[in-house]
């Protein structure tokens, strides 16, 4: 048997990749109207980014990272998120010393090690964004708004907005207390891993996927009956923002996200078409994790979109054939045609040509599967007159061109 991908790492393949371009076209067009510019970091950062950003007793750091040592004998790993690596990226460079308010985006690979299902794989990609410098509630509403027109420009399946606020360093102390003295006499009825979190972080076991963990947890204390003034107040505002922008929203009291570093607001877009990993879009407000990783005392809020995820409820790409296929016919044809077709390339047209030497009957069935708007033909005799044929493939109606013009003749065609 040959060589295969490893397990829960997945090809694009050419018939996908269509699909990826556009949503990457759409995310950035979106970024672009609300903003934000693109910042791309490594692959691979030194695990206490991760460890210190994300939080050393989260699912994340304990199971999931790919971390591994150098020969220098550094602890690496692979980037399980964006977040905690673009910080330090801002916090290395000095970003914020140019612009108090920095809105940032980035596309790529992330990798966790789980175990692979439909929609969930161990490298996968996200688009993120990161809005730095404001605790304002609009800049949350923004985020949110730039994830669900993202994930709207690509579906007409059925998703939904849950939104939560986990409060603050005021306030969440606490809920945390209470939480805890609730936990201590429901421990038995709680899952293995609620039993380890209740220890390292009890807020996860609020949205813990296991039936009887839910039923248990229907009578613990909530965030939202802890939120002091200021919480209300700031996930009031975020919830009327996006009423004004008629984002549909419904509010999750046990919706909490398995990273340390968010306060206040946390949302999840989500799509029960996608069964069990149902999230599309994620994010919320992390004020405190730019400080937490060596920086300033600056807030932030942010999100992400999981590509394979998102492009499971998206339509296939129709295929887009190229404009112009060019049928030369000998050695002497082929020498004339190929000045043309570079001018044609360098203005911007999709344009190809038989490598090897080809009938016109064989070239012509390349043409076709190429679904080349236009054919253009030279052979001995065009060459003898120093007219090509120019054959539309739709109607079958074609024109012969003088060599003196055509080049001007075939991009006005397009123009």
């Amino acid at each position: 048997m040959g060589v295969k991908a490893i397990r829960g790492f997945k090809d694009v393949l050419p018939n996908d990749s269509a699909r990826w371009q556009i949503l990457e076209h759409k995310a950035r067009d979106i970024f672009t109207s609300f903003g934000l510019h693109e910042i791309r970091t490594p692959v691979i950062e030194k695990t206490e980014v991760f460890a210190r950003g994300i939080g050393e007793h989260t699912d994340i750091v304990e199971k999931e990272m790919y971390t591994f040592q150098d020969r220098n004998g550094d602890s690496l790993t692979m980037r399980p998120e964006a977040t905690a690596g673009i910080i330090r990226a801002v916090i290395e460079h000095k970003l914020y010393a140019a612009s108090p308010l920095l809105k940032l985006y980035t596309m790529g690979p992330m990798f966790r090690h789980e175990r692979p299902q439909k929609g969930r794989l161990r490298q996968f990609h996200q688009i993120n964004a990161e809005l730095l410098g404001s605790s304002a509630p609009l800049a949350d509403a923004e985020c949110i708004a730039m994830a669900w027109e993202i994930v709207r420009s690509m579906t007409d399946a059925t998703v939904r907005l849950e939104i939560n606020s986990l409060g603050c360093p005021k306030c969440r102390p606490l809920h945390r207390q209470d939480l805890l003295k609730y936990l201590h006499n429901a421990m038995p009825n709680l899952c293995e891993d609620c039993r380890r979190r209740a220890a390292t972080n009890p807020l996860r076991i609020l949205d813990c996927k296991n039936d009887q963990c839910a039923r248990v947890m229907k009578q613990a204390p909530l965030p939202k009956h802890y939120h002091c003034v200021d919480c209300a107040s700031h996930l009031g505002l975020v919830l009327d923002y996006l009423e004004f922008m008629d984002i549909p929203f419904v509010q999750n009291p046990y919706l909490v996200r398995g990273l340390d570093y968010y306060v206040r607001t946390t949302f999840e877009i989500k799509s029960p078409e996608l069964g069990a990993q149902s999230t599309v879009a994620a994010g919320g407000r992390y004020d405190g994790l730019v400080k937490m990783l060596g920086g300033p005392d600056i807030s932030g809020v942010g999100m992400a979109v999981g590509v394979e995820r998102l492009l499971l409820l998206s339509p296939p790409a129709e295929s887009e054939g190229i404009d112009l296929f060019v049928a030369a016919l000998g050695r002497e044809a082929r020498e004339t045609v190929i000045p043309w077709i570079h001018k044609w390339r360098m203005q911007g047209l999709a344009v190809e040509t038989a490598w090897e030497d080809k009938s016109l009957k064989a070239q012509m069935k390349q043409a076709n599967r190429s679904g080349a708007d236009l054919v253009l033909i030279v052979g001995e005799d065009e060459i003898d007159e120093e007219k090509a044929i120019l054959r539309d493939m739709k109607t079958g109606d074609q024109d012969n061109v003088e060599f003196d013009s055509i080049v001007d003749t075939v991009l006005e065609v397009f123009d």
